[in-house]
């Protein structure tokens, strides 16, 4: 819907864009707009993300390095759900901000909005904003990323509990740990946003459509890790450890 508003010339770009001007001209202090708006740009975002995936890659290699290695206690190998695929989702979020600039670009041309009057005589083709999308798919990708690895840190191998784990200590730990990592990567997302709005960079809508584009791409991410990060797939896993299952029980 928003596309079609700012491809259309409907009554919510009208409307966007006298928003824009009175947060262009509101009381942000423009040195910490620009500040934010700067967290959006590929030379900050990019190598934050890359050091998450670095980090959360070796706990991840570390983890099912460890679980192999766990059944040489003089007890044979150990049995459990198929071995994790680590270094999945670390490519994956690298895939998912590659994305980015191959699906805006074609984007803004297609569009071609132009942009604030701050932004006169630049070429039309601001919607969606590539700073926006850029900044929400590399930190929030990140934070997924931090979440998963710290879960993995705490379960010993990033899929199952260790059964001497508290269960309650470790569910209570995880909760705390998503909706910090969530609020953070919320909090400075708004803040890139209303940065380039206060700076005269995007109009808000542009920021909007980055988002909606950014939640896109971290759903996909979500589905791809959920689903093969799984040796053998998820369906496969769950089929294998049902079967153990049933043969323990029988």
């Amino acid at each position: 819907m928003l596309t079609w508003q700012v491809a259309g010339h409907g009554p919510l770009r009208a409307l966007d864009e006298r928003l824009g001007r009175a947060l262009a001209a509101g009381s942000i202090p423009s040195g910490a707009a620009e500040f934010f708006a700067d967290l959006g740009n590929t030379a900050v975002a990019l190598p934050v993300l890359v050091v998450v995936m670095v980090w959360t890659g070796w706990l991840g290699w570390r983890g099912q390095r460890g679980s192999r290695g766990g059944g040489r206690d003089g007890e044979g190998p150990a049995r459990g759900p198929a071995p994790v695929r680590w270094w999945l989702p670390p490519l994956a979020a690298g895939l998912a901000l590659a994305a980015v600039p191959a699906l805006v670009v074609p984007l803004k041309l297609w569009i071609a909005r132009p942009g604030p009057p701050q932004m006169a005589g630049d070429a039309a083709a601001f919607y969606p904003s590539g700073h926006g999308a850029t900044a929400a798919v590399a930190y929030g990708v990140a934070g997924l990323l931090l979440v998963r690895g710290l879960r993995g840190t705490r379960t010993g191998d990033g899929t199952t509990a260790r059964p001497h784990a508290p269960a309650v200590t470790a569910t209570a730990t995880a909760t705390a740990t998503t909706v910090a990592l969530t609020t953070a990567v919320v909090l400075l997302n708004t803040g890139v946003g209303l940065g380039l709005v206060r700076r005269g960079y995007h109009w808000p809508l542009d920021v909007l459509g980055s988002w909606c584009l950014a939640g896109v791409l971290l759903a996909v991410w979500c589905a791809v890790c959920g689903r093969w990060s799984v040796g053998g797939g998820g369906r496969a896993a769950r089929r294998r450890t049902t079967g153990e299952a049933g043969a323990d029980g029988a």
